[in-house]
């Protein structure tokens, strides 16, 4: 049973593959369908991650998931690079009609030095053309060794256009989150990673931040090897004015 220095904490998931193998369409897909990313209009297209809440098929409670809404190969490289886990599971995406590609190979060997748990989807299995066999033959080829084909790691075949297989990939998500106990302790001070940064006009120094571990309150002081400042002004994904944000947010 988990205390209250050890409370469950959502996933922050990030959605990697080729170009053009249909990410944007599948995250498109999630953000639109979902309740909490409806109500942001058009601001979830300026920040750097965003939220969902999903009703698990596992727990049959509503959950929460936050994605990185980032070019993903850009920001899983930069998370290689600071040796730091920014994402907790990353998505694999391969299209179902053109199979493993040259950036295919280079996110597989990415998750393979991070030791990121990661899950495939399938994806364009609306197109012509889509083959599934040649996929997974393709994936055990590069080492990537699915359920029912020799290995476990999870997959799902997904269509962002129609949203078939979106909510299992999701379900897929909270499961491996549970296999790797997500806590934070709300007594600490926070920590995270900035995602971006700029100078707004009005606002001064506007940063957009995924937390990890801690709570940020209004007020707290915040630093970074480079910068240091106040929180002057907290807001959620939706830029809804908050006294206090936990981790994953």
């Amino acid at each position: 049973m988990l205390g209250k220095t050890n409370i469950k904490r959502p996933p922050i998931v990030v959605v990697i593959g080729h170009v053009d193998h249909g990410k944007t369409t599948l995250l498109d897909y999630i953000k639109k369908t979902n309740v909490a990313a409806k109500e942001a209009g058009g601001i979830t297209q300026s920040v750097g991650a965003y939220e969902i809440i999903h009703r698990s098929a596992n727990s049959g409670v509503d959950e929460r998931i936050t994605f990185i809404d980032t070019p993903g190969h850009e920001a899983f490289a930069r998370m290689r690079g600071r040796g730091a886990k920014i994402a907790d599971i990353a998505i694999l995406v391969v299209a179902a009609d053109d199979g493993v590609k040259a950036q295919t190979k280079e996110v597989i060997a990415l998750i393979n030095s991070t030791k990121i748990r990661y899950i495939v989807a399938i994806t364009k299995m609306d197109a012509s053309g889509a083959d599934v066999d040649r996929v997974k033959n393709d994936l055990t080829a590069n080492g990537v060794l699915l359920e029912g084909y020799g290995g476990s790691v999870s997959y799902q075949t997904v269509s962002g256009k129609t949203g078939v297989g979106v909510g299992e990939l999701l379900d897929l998500i909270l499961l491996a989150a549970d296999y790797e106990n997500l806590t934070y302790n709300p007594a600490l001070p926070a920590r995270g990673f900035i995602l971006e940064a700029r100078l707004d006009s009005r606002r001064g120094v506007e940063v957009t931040a995924i937390i990890k571990n801690g709570s940020l309150k209004t007020n707290d002081l915040i630093s970074t090897p480079s910068a240091k400042g106040k929180v002057k002004i907290l807001e959620n994904f939706l830029g809804e004015k908050k006294n206090e944000l936990e981790p994953s947010s």
